[in-house]
């Protein structure tokens, strides 16, 4: 049996106010023919399935377009989708009955009764082979009490206990040469995260949870929420990681689904396929900032991909060290990159004693182009000595996720 583990698309993602749009089309395209290629049994989607609570129109429509060609190409195709944290799981869910209805298994908020979360799925025989636990992100408010291991946060206990219920269920209903599949959006720790575009899960104190918290005896445990494709401590403890790179810094990531295939209730291998890079992500200097004469000079020796249709242009993120303002520089610079092949999508300004974050005396840029960690630390800085304390970063971080989650992922 085959299965394809995806997560983290994002759907409606914008990078420094460019949509993606043209982006994920090409992917779900070049998914799709993936999926019908190697006749994929199953296909897991481990959250994000959109960029934020309330998603654009065009964003929605790319999701319920791509479920409706894979049923038309691919009539005995299962997909299995959970809501991750940057979703409304309630939005997911709703047209539920009608995806249902055509085998497409939606679970964006977690259910009572933990059977509801395990869906079967089926080789290419007919035969139920594997039953796939499709727990979706747990926020706190879904999370029972239940008893903490030693040095256990109470968080993670309730974690383990929504997946050890839905592990119990799944059980009972499967036989003996069945797999069992789980699905994850959570932060495991031993993870490496991308700093600059994933918002950190806090649960009672904790950055991450322990692998402990999912459930043994899983044949692949199908994680999402950290862009980068990785293994956490066990072969078959997977990210997929994003497909598109969701902030300049993870240009350099690998971009990849994951061909899993079963051979009964064992795990047979594991084959990374790597998703095509449809717009260039560029950064010059690649590390720290050049001085106006020298990032000009080097922009004219600037090597660019062939010109592109207008919604794949190429992204360049400049870095210019600056000893006093200078506000004739984003023309000098725009002249510089007139005709050519690029799209300026980020300036960042260093000044003396700069960290690489605008400084609160320098700052000369929009505050669209700041991430929210930025602006605190602008505003620490321009009170207190020193970098904000991690009480404060983590408590700015669950404000901001409630905001978020309140006014549509703004």
């Amino acid at each position: 049996m085959l299965l394809l583990h995806t997560a983290d698309w994002h759907l409606g993602h914008s990078l420094h106010g460019v949509d993606r749009e043209a982006e994920h089309g090409r992917f779900l395209g070049w998914l799709l023919d993936r999926l019908e290629e190697r006749r994929v049994d199953a296909l897991l989607v481990c959250g994000d399935v959109f960029d934020a609570s309330n998603p654009p129109a065009r964003a929605q429509a790319q999701w319920f377009g791509f479920l409706a060609e894979a049923r038309r190409r691919l009539p005995a195709l299962q997909i299995v989708a959970i809501g991750g944290n940057h979703d409304s799981g309630a939005r997911l869910d709703a047209p539920g009955p009608l995806l249902d209805a055509f085998g497409l298994h939606v679970r964006g908020c977690p259910r009572a009764d933990p059977a509801a979360m395990v869906v079967p799925l089926r080789d290419a025989s007919g035969r139920v082979a594997a039953r796939a636990l499709a727990v979706p992100f747990l926020r706190p408010g879904d999370l029972p009490r239940g008893e903490p291991g030693p040095d256990e946060d109470p968080a993670a206990a309730g974690l383990r206990a929504v997946y050890a219920r839905a592990a119990e269920a799944a059980r009972a209903l499967a036989g003996p040469d069945e797999a069992l599949i789980v699905l994850g959006h959570c932060h495991l720790l031993g993870g490496l995260p991308s700093e600059a575009s994933e918002r950190r899960l806090v649960a009672g104190g904790l950055h991450g949870l322990a692998a402990g918290a999912l459930p043994a005896g899983a044949t692949y445990v199908a994680l999402g929420h950290l862009h980068l494709a990785q293994r956490v401590g066990a072969e078959h403890v997977r990210y997929a990681g994003s497909p598109l790179p969701l902030s300049l810094d993870e240009r350099r990531y690998r971009h990849q689904v994951l061909l899993v295939e079963l051979d009964g209730p064992r795990l047979a291998r594991v084959e990374p396929l790597e998703v095509p890079r449809a717009r260039a992500l560029l950064r010059c200097p690649e590390e720290d900032a050049l001085p106006p004469e020298e990032l000009l000079a080097r922009l004219a020796a600037l090597e660019l991909p062939p010109p592109a249709p207008a919604a794949l242009t190429p992204l360049l993120e400049l870095s210019v060290a600056l000893e006093a303002p200078s506000p004739d520089l984003r023309r000098r610079i725009e002249a510089a990159l007139e005709g050519q092949p690029v799209r300026l999508a980020r300036l960042k300004l260093r000044y003396p004693g700069g960290t690489g974050a605008p400084s609160a005396a320098g700052l000369r840029c929009p505050l669209r182009e700041l991430e929210p960690g930025e602006v605190l630390e602008l505003a620490w800085r321009a009170r207190y000595p020193g970098e904000p304390p991690e009480p404060l970063r983590r408590a700015f971080q669950a404000l901001l996720d409630e905001v978020r989650a309140e006014g549509g992922g703004a």
